[in-house]
């Protein structure tokens, strides 16, 4: 027990103090039902807490009395007539459920002559129990009894046994309950592991997804990921913590194994007898096995764990479906593969990775060290160990095991080995899920294990692609289904480091660097370079030697003449002491930066060759196109910044070429026009050649990107011959072109222009022919002319304009550039220019839907906006004073769109006219001029209560009055019945800047969350609306997703407790200061007889107290002296009613 103990604060310990936990009220039970029932139990040898009266009793649980509640393995609760009215048995139930059920143990209510939905709801003697505890800590800790009552209702949904005086024998229903205590306790747990660190909250995880949904619904749930992580042991561990709770239990070990040493059949024999009890089941084949176990099993509660599967056939034959088990029945699968869970159905899924540096340091001293009290001396090493075994647990208990015992001297050298070879123990374990591959899987595998870990996931399958000849994404699939390796959130290659080891170990095996099938140690490839040592078998050599001290290989250039077989030759980061005199013919992948020769060798005759990479190369002439007439394969040409090549040849010897990459060779100066006519070319670089002057034109049917910025020199842009429908974008910014040409308009599909820093730029007529043009990115001054020089006005649908601020774009030019655009603009940024008045032309553009007017700093006013407009963005405009929304007297409501309306910081605005009903979003931040008329209209009931679901925020220190119920604190309550989840508003006010984000209870389940975003404007989304001190933040919803309500089960004809709270605090603070919070019903949503903002239950004040509504109503047509009269009528009523029952 020293150990465990010493193991409690990292680890999941099973050795329970006591078997049973009993929890009853003294005066009711001590020395009748409980007495009798604890006699029985301890009998029966059955190790049972049983509070007598020696034990000293108070208002608060011991940690004595804690400490035996979470050290039992079962708890049973035995509630009488009294329980209730007891404060500690009620403290002693919350601890229960906190301590025994929170952690998946079981807990056993006994209904001690008394009825469940009593216990549940809180009537009867449970109901006046309560009551008085309301009374005694109305003013200090309400907060206990609500919990209490939590409590009550869990416990009664629990599964339990009911005894009735008068039906039945006391003597029998104790010796039943016995009888079932047993049963459970005989139950020997399953060995999980000598020191179970970091197991807990895993445990606890995999339980919530187990439990996560109704109880008597049936769950299965899988444990997925590479050998040795731990998937057994913890699935052990989980096995121990809930098998209490149901009929029958089945582990089922090594499925893998088993299915192929003795077949299915087996295992169905074996799950059914060990649930069943029975011995001798035989089974003549595996469909008799599916009949016999859903005919067996559909009715009882069972816990089935399969271990260590990988075919899906074992999950069809043992648990095909959820209809097999009885109701509240578990299934847990652990498995390698992660897509034999999803072809099974299973949504429930856990992956299990490596444990934290903390727990993999401590898991390895007690292996190494038996304790975790260790000799500052080993520091060092023990995080080398832990390093090497990458937080495996298979690995840090072997590697640690054989280091127990030994000197620092011993440790150093055996880890010096390990790296070296690593132990075979571990990779036999691992090399298992290698071995069940098929060979193209197999192949893939060890080709990013040995050179391509770290790599894009895009790049991985071009460059497997092209050295292969099939596509791999199958079998990269098939890699990441069974956890062999992983693609990170950026797109990249990760495996895990013992599995790149064993890869790497297998490749190893194949003999000296030089008869390997992949090179990728520096020290390997220099060797086999510098020697001469290469052979046919060698296919990849990847070189990067970015991280040794030797930069330099000195070699004669003769290495590749015998790599008869190589396809893929990578080679980054590294100088050569000359040019390579061969390069094999068989080459279908060349990647060569900073190749070192000027030329390429004289017999090299790539057929194959399908992507060449030749970036910052020497070459002075790319005349390896020259030799081959042909190069059907190649589809990737690069050597980007190739400082002495000065053209480009005639490339229509590559006609299925798809990128095609110059960028930055600055003395680029011809492009051959077989350029232009490369019909599958899908990516064309020339980005950055300053001295290119001309481009030729263009007849890519295919292109989708053209690069052409920073061509400084360039001063006109290519002809486009004919329709070219798949470029979406054009980007050549700081080039010296001054028109583009009239074939422009053949780009039929272009999206987006950025021609930023190109001086003057003449549009032609051609470019209002682009319908789907939705945004250009301009600099300096733009005109388009039509024949007579006259300006010609922009006819394109949805376009987004954006107009940079150092324009000065003032109120003299500004209605002449505005002319520019079309009624049929849908988007506009107008932001940082010099305007004072926005121009009443806007109105005509019936389409525009989103205006943006941001840091605008000299704009006084706007007067009107068009009538479709949905967003308006005018944020820090400084000089604003007046925003006239008002739409034509001819409209009608409906026509005006605006939702979303963001005026955060223009401080000295002071009247807003006209808002729309139809509103949803409006941000006033900081407006703090704001006429008192013009907040007084803002906060108006009428317009909360018309149109739809809002939220409002403004400055302001005090709730509305409209509000119905008002509290101090981060939460407020109501009751409801009858009718589904009425329509709310709510009214936050904080002396303390805090993020809204809420939660809605409904009956003590979350149900839903408002995270508002700013979502509709150009700006990015924050994850909340910031609420700024001494502002108010008013939420109306009016229509609450039933889904929400599908979450938890309203009781009709009952009471339904609603509670919303703020769960976003201030950094740094666990509560917030000085939060007033408002709400208010709409009425026409639900019955006033329906809805309470006081407990109901607490019958001495709902009897006489409810909030009326008709006196509201008339309140709200009164002064402010009559509203504060019917509030202090309404409190002294609450207090007089609690006088008279005192």
């Amino acid at each position: 027990m020293a150990l465990h103990a010493s193991l409690s604060s990292s680890s999941f310990n099973y050795g329970w103090t006591f078997d049973v936990f009993l929890s009853f009220r003294g005066i009711d039970a001590r020395h009748g039902f409980t007495g009798n029932l604890y006699n029985i139990l301890h009998a029966k040898g059955i190790q049972t807490f049983f509070d007598d009266d020696k034990l000293p009793r108070g208002t608060q649980i011991t940690p004595f009395l804690s400490s035996a509640i979470e050290n039992s393995r079962i708890a049973i609760v035995v509630l009488s007539q009294n329980y209730a009215a007891s404060s500690f048995c009620l403290d002693e139930l919350t601890t229960i459920l906190e301590c025994v059920k929170g952690n998946g143990r079981l807990v056993l209510p006994i209904f001690y002559d008394v009825d469940p939905s009593d216990v549940r709801h809180q009537r009867g003697s449970y109901g006046e129990a309560l009551a008085r505890f309301e009374e005694r800590f109305k003013d200090y800790d309400k907060e206990k009894v609500h919990q209490w009552r939590q409590a009550l209702h869990q416990v009664a949904n629990l599964s339990g046994q009911h005894f009735k005086l008068g039906n039945e024998y006391e003597y029998d229903f104790i010796q039943k309950v016995a009888r079932d205590i047993c049963n459970k306790i005989n139950r020997v747990p399953l060995y999980v592991a000598n020191y179970p660190v970091g197991l807990k909250s895993r445990v606890l995880e995999v339980n919530k997804l187990l439990n996560d949904g109704p109880n008597d619904g049936v769950h299965m749930a899988g444990i997925y990921g590479i050998g040795g992580i731990g998937k057994t042991t913890l699935a052990r561990a989980v096995y121990n913590l809930i098998s209490d709770q149901f009929e029958g239990l089945c582990f089922l070990e090594n499925v893998r194994e088993n299915a192929n040493k003795y077949g299915l059949e087996h295992l169905q024999e074996m799950l059914l007898c060990k649930i069943l009890g029975e011995k001798d089941i035989k089974l003549a084949s595996a469909s008799e096995g599916i009949s016999v176990i859903k005919h067996r099993l559909c009715r009882k509660r069972v816990l089935l764990i399969l271990d260590d599967v990988n075919k899906q056939q074992q999950l069809q034959k043992l648990v095909g479906g959820l209809d097999w088990f009885g109701s509240g029945s578990r299934v847990l699968i652990t498995t390698r593969d992660k897509h034999l869970l999803a072809c099974h159905g299973v949504e429930r899924t856990y992956e299990l990775n490596g444990l934290s540096w903390e727990d993999s340091i401590n898991l390895f001293k007690w292996n190494a060290f038996k304790s975790n009290q260790v000799d500052p001396g080993f520091k060092h090493i023990i995080n080398d160990a832990v390093t090497y075994s990458a937080r495996l647990p298979l690995a840090l208990e072997v590697i640690g095991s054989n280091l127990y015992g030994k000197t620092i001297e011993e440790w150093k050298s055996a880890l010096n080995r390990y790296k070296r070879i690593p132990e075979r123990d571990i990779l036999e374990i691992l090399k298992t899920s290698y071995d069940a591959l098929e060979e193209d899987a197999q192949n893939v595998f060890l080709d990013i294990a040995c050179c391509f870990k770290g790599f894009h996931l895009t790049e991985v399958t071009d460059i497997l692609r092209a050295h292969h000849g099939i596509c791999p994404k199958h079998a990269i699939g098939v890699l990441v289904d069974r956890n062999l390796m992983k693609v990170n959130q950026n797109g990249k290659v990760t495996i895990h480091d013992l599995i790149e080891e064993m890869g790497k170990e297998i490749v190893r095996q194949e003999g000296k660097p030089g008869q390997r099938s992949r090179l990728w140690f520096p020290k390997d490839v220099v060797h086999v370079l510098e020697d001469n040592e290469g052979t046919h078998k060698i296919g990849i050599i990847y070189l990067d030697l970015s991280n040794s001290k030797e930069k330099v290989v000195d070699w004669d250039g003769k290495a590749f003449k015998d790599m008869k077989s190589l396809k893929t030759l990578i080679i980054r980061n590294a100088c050569f002491s000359q040019g390579p005199r061969y390069l094999p013919n068989s080459l279908r992948v060349l990647e060569w930066w900073g190749y070192p020769s000027d030329t390429f060798p004289i017999d090299f005759r790539p057929k194959k060759l399908v992507m060449c990479k030749l970036p910052t190369s020497h070459l002075l002439s790319f005349n390896l196109l020259e030799k081959q007439k042909e190069f059907v394969n190649l589809r990737d040409l690069i050597f980007d910044g190739a400082e002495h090549l000065t053209s480009i040849p005639n490339l229509s010897c590559a006609p299925n070429l798809k990128k095609l990459s110059f960028a930055k060779c600055e003395n680029l100066i011809e492009i051959d026009e077989s350029v232009g006519f490369l019909g599958k070319l899908k990516i064309l670089d020339a980005e950055g050649c300053s001295t290119l002057r001309k481009f030729p034109p263009l007849m890519l049917t295919s292109l989708e990107e053209l690069y052409l910025s920073h061509c400084s020199s360039l001063q006109s842009f290519p002809e486009i011959l004919g329709k070219m429908e798949n470029v979406t974008w054009l980007s050549f910014q700081n080039t010296a072109i001054k028109e583009l040409p009239f074939s422009i308009g053949n780009l039929t599909r272009l999206q987006g222009l950025d021609l930023d820093k190109n001086g003057i730029v003449q549009f032609p007529s051609s470019i209002t022919q682009l319908p789907e043009l939705i945004h250009v990115s301009i600099r300096g001054s733009l005109y388009s002319q039509n024949e007579e020089g006259e300006v010609e006005r922009r006819r394109m649908r949805s376009l987004n304009k954006s107009v940079e601020s150092h324009c000065n774009m003032s109120d003299e030019i500004f209605p002449t550039v505005f002319a520019w655009f079309t009624i049929d603009v849908e988007e506009l940024e107008l932001s940082r220019l010099d305007f004072t008045v926005l121009p009443a032309c806007i109105t005509e553009c019936l389409r525009l839907k989103k205006l943006k007017l941001d840091q605008c700093y000299n704009l006084r006013e706007i007067k009107g906006l068009p009538p479709n407009l949905e967003t308006l963005c005018a944020t820090a405009c400084r000089s604003l004073q007046a925003l006239d929304l008002t739409i034509p007297l001819a409209a009608t409501k409906e026509y005006h769109s605006l939702r979303r309306l963001i005026l955060d910081n223009c401080k000295n605005l002071q009247v807003i006219k006209g808002i729309p009903p139809n509103i949803e979003v409006l941000s006033a931040r900081n407006c703090t001029s704001l006429t008192y008329s013009c907040r007084n209209m803002l906060l108006n009931q009428e317009l909360h209560e018309e149109g739809g679901s809002r939220w409002l925020l403004m400055p302001g220190s005090r709730i509305p009055e409209w509000f119905q119920h008002q509290s101090s604190g981060w939460k407020i309550s109501f009751w409801f019945r009858n009718m589904l989840f009425p329509a709310i508003s709510l009214c936050f006010v904080c002396n303390t800047k805090f993020y809204f984000c809420a939660v809605l209870k409904i009956n003590d389940t979350a149900v839903h969350k408002w995270q508002l975003t700013n979502k509709g404007c150009w700006s990015a989304p924050v994850p909340e609306v910031e609420v700024e001190a001494d502002h108010i933040f008013i939420l109306d919803d009016k229509h609450m997703k039933s889904n929400d309500m599908n979450q938890v089960l309203l009781q009709s004809n009952e009471w339904n407790h609603a509670e919303v709270s703020i769960v976003k605090y201030p950094e740094g603070r666990q509560t917030l200061i000085d939060m007033q919070t408002g709400i208010s019903i709409f009425k026409e949503k639900g019955s006033v007889d329906d809805i309470r903002f006081t407990d109901p239950y607490n019958k001495r004040i709902h009897d006489h107290v409810y909030w009326d509504w008709s006196s509201m109503a008339s309140a709200q047509t009164s002064s402010t002296s009559n509203v504060k009269g019917n509030t202090l009528f309404l409190q002294n009523l609450i207090s007089g009613s609690r006088n008279n029952y005192s």
